[in-house]
């Protein structure tokens, strides 16, 4: 199905306020045509998850049931990449995160995530890597990089986002609690944490916890939730989005061996309206940098660097879910506050910056668009 138009789509006419839609401060909502941007509807996908440019432009797409899609931009064309891994598919689980090893350009090896089957009806995100052959359109030589442990039921809070360190020498994997919540606290499992792991999946001598050993000596930070947002800014900061329960979703700065507390505090409560203590109550835990209550679903991150938008450099722009908006946060030192929210009109899933600074947007759920994102001022190739 060809999508592209050779007409730049108003936002108007794509999204409009989500009727129920919550708000932090709804004075931050840009209304509909005072947005900066343009929405260019490209592709479509079936439950699509994650996306990562390749360096030849094209776009590699995953589809929570286990497909991994091959889309070149230029042309519309889709071609479903073989070798994938057997996917457990259900709830939030499935076909996860994608990206490209450092040394791509020589490896031709990508890392990807996906949730995998165990004993007893258990599961677990798991981390692979492996070849890309750009002639055979297959991945080859598959390895194991990191396995969630342990493995548990339920279909909930994998997390499993993702990231290379700026200069390639480390991954770092967002791994939720599973919504298990004391796991998070827990230091024999790598529930509820973000693990540091060479990108062959070894732990490096200086990760905080790596005298311990074990699965211990992956844990980067622990303390969090579902975390599915990782993005690294100018400053050499690593920034992360995660849900909270009912209210409290964070934007947390990732530093070395610290604890975000939770199920101990939240800026949010319990489902079932039990009252969970602030994060102001514990200053020995890490406090995000700004929090939402009532709840945006964040579900992806980047802290924007292009030139295409210069008013958004530096600024995290936080794709949500229930909120079904772009939300636009100002970064000022250690300091973050929400700056505008742009209504979308459609559950969105990850964000992307792509090579000429524009931004790739995957909306969630069946049938969901791949959309671009170009100032207004530019005119539609």
């Amino acid at each position: 199905m060809h999508l592209r138009s050779s007409l730049i789509v108003p936002l108007f006419l794509l999204c409009a306020c989500s009727g129920g839609a919550q708000q932090t401060d709804e004075s931050s909502v840009v209304a509909s045509g005072q947005e900066p941007f343009s929405v260019q509807r490209i592709a479509r996908f079936d439950e699509q998850w994650a996306m990562a440019f390749l360096p030849d432009g094209k776009l590699l797409v995953t589809e929570k049931r286990g497909r991994l899609i091959l889309f070149d931009p230029a042309n519309e064309s889709k071609t479903t990449i073989t070798g994938t891994p057997a996917i457990d598919y259900g709830g939030q689980g499935g076909f996860g995160d994608i990206a490209l090893a450092p040394n791509y350009a020589n490896s031709h090896r990508i890392y990807y995530s996906y949730v995998e089957a165990g004993d007893d009806d258990t599961r677990g995100a798991v981390v692979d890597s492996a070849t890309l052959d750009p002639a055979t359109h297959a991945l080859t030589n598959p390895r194991r990089i990191w396995t969630q442990q342990p493995k548990v039921p339920g279909n909930g809070h994998f997390s499993h986002r993702i990231l290379f360190s700026p200069d390639g020498r480390h991954l770092y994997i967002s791994s939720g609690e599973r919504q298990k919540f004391d796991p998070a606290q827990d230091m024999s499992t790598n529930l509820g944490k973000v693990v540091r792991l060479f990108p062959d999946g070894s732990v490096p001598p200086d990760n905080p916890f790596a005298a311990r050993g074990g699965v211990t000596a992956q844990i980067w930070t622990l303390g969090h939730r579902n975390l599915l947002g990782l993005a690294w800014d100018s400053q050499g900061r690593l920034w992360e989005d995660e849900m909270g329960p009912r209210g409290g979703d964070e934007l947390n700065v990732i530093e070395k061996g610290r604890n975000y507390g939770w199920p101990i505090v939240s800026d949010g409560d319990h489902y079932d309206g039990r009252s969970i203590p602030r994060h102001s109550t514990r200053p020995d835990f890490e406090a995000p940098k700004t929090s939402w209550n009532p709840v945006i679903s964040p579900s992806s991150l980047v802290i924007y660097g292009g030139k295409m938008f210069p008013q958004w450099r530096g600024h995290a722009l936080i794709t949500g879910l229930s909120s079904e908006s772009l939300v636009d946060v100002e970064i000022n030192g250690d300091r973050a506050r929400e700056s505008h929210r742009y209504p979308m009109d459609h559950r969105l899933r990850q964000i992307v910056q792509g090579p000429d600074g524009a931004l790739w947007i995957l909306q969630d759920g069946k049938d969901g668009d791949l959309l671009k994102l170009i100032p207004k001022s530019s005119k539609s190739p």
